[in-house]
């Protein structure tokens, strides 16, 4: 890697100036625990002129219960890795959630990443995340500085994979998030802040900052969690990973979703799970579940894992994690 560029750096107290220093200047870029952005900027694939580092925003690193209306849950875009894992009414209400959070990278990444950053990170590829020299003996690719895509040669899209560990764990739980941005606030669902698209896969306006996370309160009965398959057993990103969250009413389905990792330009919530409700999770069931989640895994040759591979394994991990969370 090379040596850190020169840069400016700020340190606002709040969202709104963090807001108002991004939107003064273009070449600036938003920096929270840095896990993932430190590393593009020394690999040359960001160049940013200004950091605002987001670490000073104290109302943003606060885990709460929503007052009024259902309930639930708000989870500061601030709040690291490490914290979320270990909250304990976290790991009793979305163990999902907490799981996750706590497969991400290795303890030190955790005790700095943060959750917003976790949701937000930037899609992988074999052919972008390497070092400047690298990438520049390969004329680049569709996603920095080149016109070809070496995963796909004949197209002109970019397929490198959203590779987030938390958010398809907060997606089976239809969270919200809280953006602030030059035109004001506004709530989205999660999932409508991904784009199938790896080159522009986050759908946040010029210069919005994700601020919050909103959980609606949980459903007695449901149960959930979350696995992963990497090369190494730390450290590494997932190729491939999934969450579960079902109900069970009198040994038969009130309600499921299953959301994938890793294997999508955006993490993927799996349709057509509705034909299960009412029907017992028997061994019939759960294959019909794994292929159904391995037609819709669309991995490429984005790892030096085969994309065949993955989706056998995507598919393999929610049947056997829907039965384990069936049988609880």
């Amino acid at each position: 890697m090379e040596n850190m560029p020169a840069f400016r750096l700020h340190r606002p107290e709040t969202a709104a100036e963090a807001v108002r220093l991004k939107t003064s200047d273009a070449r600036s870029r938003y920096l929270a625990g840095g896990t993932d952005m430190i590393v593009n900027v020394r690999r040359g694939i960001e160049a940013p002129e200004t950091m605002i580092d987001l670490t000073a925003i104290a109302a943003i690193t606060e885990i709460s219960e929503i007052s009024g209306g259902d309930g639930g849950l708000r989870i500061g875009a601030g709040v690291k890795l490490s914290d979320l894992a270990a909250h304990a009414d976290l790991r009793r209400d979305y163990p999902a959630i907490t799981q996750a959070a706590a497969s991400v990278a290795g303890p030190t990444h955790r005790r700095y990443g943060t959750i917003g950053g976790n949701l937000c990170l930037d899609t992988r590829c074999l052919f972008y995340n390497q070092s400047q020299w690298w990438r520049e003996s390969n004329n680049f690719c569709l996603k920095h500085k080149g016109d070809v895509c070496h995963v796909a040669p004949g197209g002109k899209r970019c397929f490198a994979a959203f590779s987030g560990d938390v958010a398809p764990a907060m997606l089976v739980y239809g969270a919200e998030v809280d953006l602030k941005g030059p035109n004001g606030a506004r709530t989205i669902p999660l999932v409508d802040l991904y784009r199938d698209d790896g080159m522009d896969h986050l759908a946040l306006e010029a210069d919005e900052l994700l601020v919050s996370i909103r959980l609606p309160k949980p459903v007695a009965g449901t149960v959930s969690g979350y696995e992963k398959s990497r090369i190494r057993g730390s450290i590494d990103f997932p190729l491939a990973g999934c969450a579960v969250r079902v109900t069970m009413d009198d040994g038969k389905v009130a309600d499921i979703a299953i959301a994938l990792t890793a294997v999508n330009p955006s993490p993927h919530i799996v349709t057509g799970l509705d034909d299960f409700v009412g029907r017992p999770l028997d061994d019939d069931a759960l294959d019909k579940i794994r292929e159904m989640v391995r037609s819709q895994a669309k991995p490429m040759l984005t790892t030096t894992v085969r994309p065949w591979y993955r989706r056998r394994v995507v598919g393999a991990l929610a049947r056997r994690l829907t039965a384990k969370l069936a049988g609880a």
